[in-house]
This record gives C-alpha cells, sequence and structure tokens, in this order.
C-alpha cells in the first residue's frame, strides 16, 4: 500500500515546475459533479481513466487535479489539499490512480459546505425493486464477491461496486454512481462462472484487473442513484455470528474501528476523523443495519444476503 504524504502549496509548486518539461496527457472526468482532471505521461492510465469515468467539458475548471507520472524513482504520493492536487509517482497499477481520484473527490465534498452536503463511501450500491442496499466491508472481506453474485438476480441493477456517494436529505438518503464503468477483478469469474466469458473480453493489467463495460455485463440493469433502505457491513470473525442487526452506534464503531473500510483517505487527522464520525453516525440511523460474517463459503453468504433482503429477518 502507499503512504500519503501532506505537502504545501509552495512545496507543491516546486514538484510542478520540476515536472513542467514532460509531455502529459491531459484528461478531465465527471465525478458526481466534480470535475478531476487527470495529467499522465502513461498512456494506458489516459485510456482506462477515458473508459472509466464520465467525460467532463474542458470548459469546466476542475476541483481536483491528480498527476501520475514515472521518473524511474520510489512509488510516492504526495497531496496538497488546498488546490486538492495530488502527484503520484512511479505508480504501475492503475486502481490506486483511480482510487485517489475518488479520494480527492471525497476530501473536497467534505469541505463543501451546502444545504445538502455531499459525501462519498468506500463500497457497493445495488438497487432492487427502488430500494438501495449497500454492502461495506475491509478489503479482502467479500465485498465485490457477494455484490457480482447479488447482480446475478435481475431483481438487482448495478450502481457501483467500489465507491459510490451519499446525499442525506431531510426525508431519505440518496446514493449516487461514482463511476461509468467498473474495474473488475479477473477472479469474479471463478467465483460466478457466468461472467467468465465476459472476463476474458477485458483487457487485464499486471494486477488481474481491466475496466468492464457495465453494459455488456448487465445490460439494461445500470442506474445512476437509489434511496438507499439498507446497509451490510462485512466482517470474518469465527467467533460472531453469521448475520446480525446492529444498531448505529454499533454500526459507527464497527466503521471506526476499521479504519471507515477505506484504505483510501488522503487526510486521516482528528477533524476528518470526527466528520467522518458524524456522517456514518446520521446514515446508520436512517438505515437498516446488518452485519455479515463472511467466513462461510461465498455462495453460503450470498444465500444469507439474499434472504435477508427479500424478508428482512435475520435467518440464523
Amino acid at each position: 500500500m502507499y503512504h500519503v504524504k501532506l505537502i504545501g502549496p509552495s512545496e507543491k509548486d516546486e514538484v510542478l515546475a520540476e515536472l513542467s518539461d514532460l509531455r502529459l496527457f491531459e484528461r478531465k472526468a465527471n465525478l458526481h459533479g466534480a470535475c478531476v482532471k487527470l495529467l499522465t505521461d502513461n498512456i494506458s492510465f489516459k485510456e482506462e481513466w477515458e473508459a472509466n469515468f464520465k467525460f467532463m467539458s474542458d470548459d469546466v475548471r476542475p476541483h481536483a487535479k491528480v498527476f501520475a507520472i514515472s521518473d524511474g524513482g520510489d512509488l510516492e504520493v504526495l497531496y496538497e489539499p488546498v488546490s486538492k492536487t495530488v502527484i503520484i509517482r512511479n505508480c504501475d497499477y492503475y486502481g490506486w490512480v483511480k482510487s485517489i481520484a475518488l479520494a480527492a473527490v471525497s476530501d473536497f465534498f467534505e469541505e463543501y459546505h451546502s444545504e445538502h452536503r455531499r459525501y462519498s463511501v468506500h463500497g457497493s450500491a445495488l438497487d432492487r425493486k427502488g430500494d438501495g442496499l449497500a454492502i461495506i466491508g475491509p478489503p479482502g472481506t467479500g465485498k465485490t464477491t457477494l455484490t457480482y453474485g447479488l447482480l446475478l438476480d435481475r431483481d438487482y441493477s448495478y450502481i457501483s461496486d467500489d465507491w459510490f456517494f451519499t446525499r442525506l436529505f431531510e426525508n431519505g438518503v440518496l446514493v449516487y454512481a461514482s463511476e461509468k464503468n467498473s474495474y473488475i477483478r479477473d477472479d469474479i469469474g471463478d467465483v460466478w462462472g457466468e461472467y467468465s466469458d465476459i472476463i476474458r473480453s477485458v483487457k487485464l493489467d499486471s494486477m488481474g484487473r481491466g475496466v468492464a463495460d457495465v453494459g455488456m455485463l448487465f445490460r439494461d440493469r445500470i442506474r445512476d442513484s437509489t434511496t438507499l433502505k439498507r446497509v451490510v457491513l462485512l466482517e470474518r470473525n469465527p467467533a460472531n455470528p453469521p448475520l446480525r442487526r446492529l444498531n448505529a452506534r454499533e454500526g459507527l464503531e464497527y466503521m471506526a474501528g476499521n479504519d471507515f473500510c477505506n484504505p483510501h483517505q488522503l487526510i486521516r487527522d482528528e477533524r476528518k476523523t470526527g466528520l467522518r464520525r458524524d456522517f456514518f453516525m446520521e446514515l446508520f440511523s436512517r438505515v437498516d443495519l446488518y452485519i455479515l460474517n463472511t467466513i462461510e463459503t461465498p455462495r453460503e453468504s450470498l444465500e444469507r444476503l439474499r434472504s435477508l433482503e427479500h424478508s428482512g429477518e435475520v435467518k440464523q
């Protein structure tokens, strides 16, 4: 994993002056209304970015910038929070580039004051007949596997499999897609064979991941938003039951104890932690909240999740 070094505006200007002679590809993306500009010397990053995110007009001034360049040195991630500028040196993995871009937008939204503030969540979001489900868990607990398992059922529509945006209204919670297409793992086809043929058509990188057209995966079952009704947290703990209901305080403590299930946070300090705690406490107080223990097989965990979604009851 990478380490983020916070820098000031003067240091940022010095680093960018060093990069001024590089010929960089420039592409802007629309991330839930925020404009993020990628500047990179890696043509693969440029192409994956174009396939991954929605287009943003060049006339729109960027709210954040991400520089991804290689100069032969070590991996380095610098973040200047005033201008929301990230400088990524010597990274060969697009997954980190796109996640860092989403983290920069998250930081922007946390500081953007409006009547209905936007928040970002590192998790997946689906819609079932107008009701939204979010799945949130630390890396390795099966979030993506369960998401694609549920999507084998045509009652479910795809919103996001990795990161989504949220707005809290007086009478409900809305969630929104973050990306145009899915940055999918090749091993999804090993668990759910129904995806094997499509994954074989995806151009994969050295980490076994690639941007897949969600239109090919789910055809007419793609939505940009839904009303969130239920959140399922994931854990792997043999000492706990397979599925149980939580109250908002229990859910908050779980999130805080697991770094908010998000390894891609550009700033971790007391103030930011307070903002995130306040958000998740309010979010969890407005939805049905459960925790699923994924120590069983993916199919067994999926059946528990399906049962919960259809009945709303915890079955042991």
